[in-house]
């Protein structure tokens, strides 16, 4: 029997130790100077059941108040929330290495065009060409050529030669560009749509049917009808419920690239040997026929075709963020996708109308860009049309200088170049991601 005098045990207090030690702990800034310069940090932890004062509502078992001066505070919120960096000096250093990259870019492709105008049978010097361009601005400024055909050979077939080989290469480069934007897909390029494969079978057709001697004009404006309408059957086909699928379109694409390579090989088993040879060499890709009449075909249908491109950028720019969320920021993405598509074929038909199918212009040259500048498309689809330009004009320098006194089918070229550099860019993007999954 218990005396009910004697006094009771005290209760057992709990072992704040131990709990700090076995359990995480939060930390509590009170910022109450102290007097001293210093501020009270409370430390508590989360499994002691701590009494609150009813006068400070402070707690005060299991805490430990440690003094912190305010300027190691401030230093340790620095590091932890640098919610006071400025981003304007990052903003300029990235507005600042853009701007060089596209000075760099005009700059390189001025001089492969000098190089490509100096290339050839006839002797010309690069001050001559120089010389040659500021005189017919004009501008009485270096030397003319000394042979007696330099002019008229600068003026007649390597100007616009050279002219022909920008204006391809920036809109295979563009064309390139918007359709791996709007489709999300790293490996789609104009054939993908069936502009490539459609063109060939136009120019085919004219070629079989005209023979041997079928005139340039007609050869190129088959290739450009045959190949829009191409691509107007391949929307059309994968077309469902009012809407575009991505994956239905490119296997829409497919398909049709494959009936329209029977339809092809059907052409060279049907045709002459001549016009075999012809319609074989129409798809090697070639810029051996450029005049200024071609040329002023293209120009107008390439500028519109990289004006509309960059109009639409940063709609692609929101459609990266995906469909659904590009819908709730005011994007028609059916519009968007269509307009793209038809940008595209008037861009590929007609760099491919003149000169035949080029490869890999359109699936090397954007990659090439996002390296330097990154995915936005507004700086993205203007420095693919420039780098696009410099790619086909290096290109075609090759075919005229690998060779002596030959040139070389212009697509050749590409694909030899343009396959292992594709094959590096895919190690190179593995290895930086890690694989594939």
């Amino acid at each position: 029997m218990t005396d009910p005098q004697a006094p009771q045990p005290d209760p057992p207090t709990p072992d704040t130790t131990s709990a700090a030690t076995n359990s995480p702990s939060t930390v509590r800034a009170a910022n109450s100077p102290t007097g001293n310069g210093t501020t009270a940090v409370t430390a508590a932890t989360s499994r002691a059941h701590p009494s609150e004062s009813p006068a400070t509502g402070r707690e005060e078992a299991g805490d430990t108040v440690v003094e912190v001066s305010e300027a190691e505070l401030e230093s340790a919120a620095a590091q932890h929330f640098p919610a006071s960096v400025d981003p304007a000096p990052l903003a300029r250093r990235t507005r600042s290495r853009t701007t060089l990259i596209f000075a760099g870019a005009l700059a390189g492709l001025v001089v492969l065009a000098l190089i490509s105008a100096a290339i050839g049978q006839v002797p010309t010097s690069y001050a001559e060409v120089a010389g040659s361009v500021f005189h017919r601005m004009g501008l009485d400024w270096g030397p003319m050529p000394h042979h007696p055909a330099g002019y008229v050979t600068l003026w007649e077939v390597r100007f616009p030669r050279v002219v022909l080989a920008v204006l391809v290469g920036a809109a295979l480069a563009t064309a390139g560009a918007l359709l791996q934007g709007v489709f999300a897909n790293p490996l789609a390029e104009p054939g993908v749509i069936g502009v490539s494969a459609g063109a060939a079978v136009g120019a085919g057709t004219v070629i079989v049917i005209g023979g041997a001697f079928a005139a340039a004009w007609s050869v190129a404006a088959g290739a450009f009808v045959a190949g829009l309408g191409t691509t107007a059957l391949v929307y059309l086909l994968s077309r469902s419920g009012g809407r575009t699928e991505v994956v239905t379109l490119i296997l829409t694409g497919v398909a049709i690239n494959a009936f329209a390579g029977g339809l092809i090989s059907f052409l060279l088993f049907k045709a002459s040997p001549a016009a075999r040879d012809q319609l074989v060499f129409w798809q090697m890709g070639s810029l051996n026929g450029a005049t200024w009449q071609a040329v002023n075909v293209v120009w107008p249908l390439t500028l519109l075709g990289v004006a509309a491109a960059i109009w639409m950028a940063p709609r692609l720019d929101l459609l990266a963020l995906g469909e659904s969320a590009a819908r709730h920021l005011g994007v028609d993405v059916e519009r968007l996708r269509r307009n793209i598509i038809v940008v595209v074929a008037i861009l590929a038909t007609a760099g491919v109308a003149f000169t035949g199918i080029i490869l890999f212009v359109g699936l090397i040259v954007p990659h090439l860009v996002r390296m330097l500048v990154g995915p936005g498309h507004r700086v993205l689809i203007p420095l693919s049309a420039i780098l696009g330009a410099a790619v086909l004009v290096a290109a075609d320098i090759g075919a005229r200088a690998l060779v002596h006194n030959a040139d070389l089918p212009l697509g050749m070229i590409t694909s030899l170049v343009g396959g292992p550099f594709f094959f590096w860019l895919l190690r190179r993007t593995r290895s930086r991601a890690g694989g594939w999954a």
